[in-house]
């Protein structure tokens, strides 16, 4: 039976040419992953696709015993990020803690310091998984991207630290230990998008060792739904492989989100560098980032079906932003 991370992807299936994989903290069953080549996209029931890109492909591999057994939630290499090959990829962590803050913030009758605390929470499960592959690199392919029966079983499960660590040795209570740091030197970027961006990004410094916080200001004009920019606190250059953090709880007409990443490519950011972390998303939204931003990496709560004729996320949970101070 299709996981809730499928169920949700389905919506963006026939939209956009991207990858989408739900963060494999859990044992793949065969087939378990297969999204039909039919996907809603502004209704509740399954349709024909119009003719446009291919299907969605998964990474959801057959895994051999061994590989299933590296892959399983006790295992130490449990986590998996494979290279888009150039194809923006969207994460839809399985978590049992990411659904339930999910099903918090959709209440309507969550009152608003519950509201900014469920946002918070689940902004640092997000970050978290957002930041695995930037501290541990993969070394080797995991799977290759197949539609029904065609897979890999290679899996190397061999790491190295990706963003630069120290090493050393220290005296615990008892003896002294050898120990691994992150380098504080190369910290990530993190890049809220006001006002509700504040509420997701709340907890960022408390995952990451390193960070360095920059809002970012934009509104959306509530007839037009086009964005415009209100405050700008980016620095004027972005060194060469600074890896970003963009922090946008809702991805709804994609207006917002890529006029962010617009002001950071010209700043001197890499789209594979970046990554998004909202907390609810729809497919007018991936479908722009995919085409214009690829091999960016897309970390979402859940993935809603459609946006209204007035720019809101269906289901979604609301304005984020007034939702979580109450203005």
């Amino acid at each position: 039976m299709p996981s809730p991370a499928t169920t949700t992807a389905a919506a963006v299936a026939a939209s956009a040419p991207l990858h989408l994989r739900a963060c494999a903290r859990r044992r793949v069953t065969p087939g378990s992953c297969f999204l039909p080549s039919r996907a809603p996209l502004n209704s509740g029931r399954l349709t024909a696709p119009a003719p446009g890109p291919a299907p969605l492909l998964v990474h959801a591999p057959r895994l051999s015993p061994t590989a299933a057994r590296a892959a399983s939630p006790d295992a130490a290499t449990s986590a998996r990020s494979p290279a888009s090959g150039g194809q923006m990829l969207v994460f839809v962590p399985p978590h049992p803690l990411i659904k339930h803050w999910v099903s918090v913030l959709r209440n309507e009758q969550t009152p608003c310091a519950i509201f900014k605390s469920a946002m918070a929470e689940l902004g640092r499960l997000l970050i978290y998984e957002a930041s695995r592959d930037w501290l541990v690199n993969i070394l080797g392919h995991i799977s290759e991207p197949f539609i029904v029966d065609g897979a890999s079983d290679a899996m190397i499960n061999c790491f190295k630290p990706l963003q630069p660590t120290i090493t050393g040795e220290i005296e615990t209570p008892v003896a002294v230990s050898s120990v691994e740091f992150i380098d504080p030197r190369e910290p990530v970027l993190v890049v809220p998008i006001l006002r509700a961006g504040l509420a997701l990004a709340e907890n960022a410094s408390s995952v990451l060792p390193a960070t360095k916080t920059y809002h970012l200001g934009l509104r959306r004009d509530e007839e037009t739904l086009q964005p415009s920019i209100y405050l700008n606190n980016l620095p004027d250059k972005i060194p060469e492989g600074t890896r970003v953090l963009v922090v946008d709880p809702m991805l709804a007409t994609g207006g917002t989100i890529v006029a962010a990443i617009d002001l950071l490519i010209e700043r001197g950011a890499n789209s594979k560098n970046i990554k998004v972390v909202s907390a609810v998303a729809a497919p007018p939204a991936l479908q722009k980032l995919s085409t214009k931003f690829p091999g960016l990496h897309v970390y979402t709560g859940i993935i809603d079906p459609e946006v209204n004729e007035k720019g809101f996320i269906v289901p979604g949970l609301g304005d984020a932003g007034d939702r979580s101070f109450a203005t």
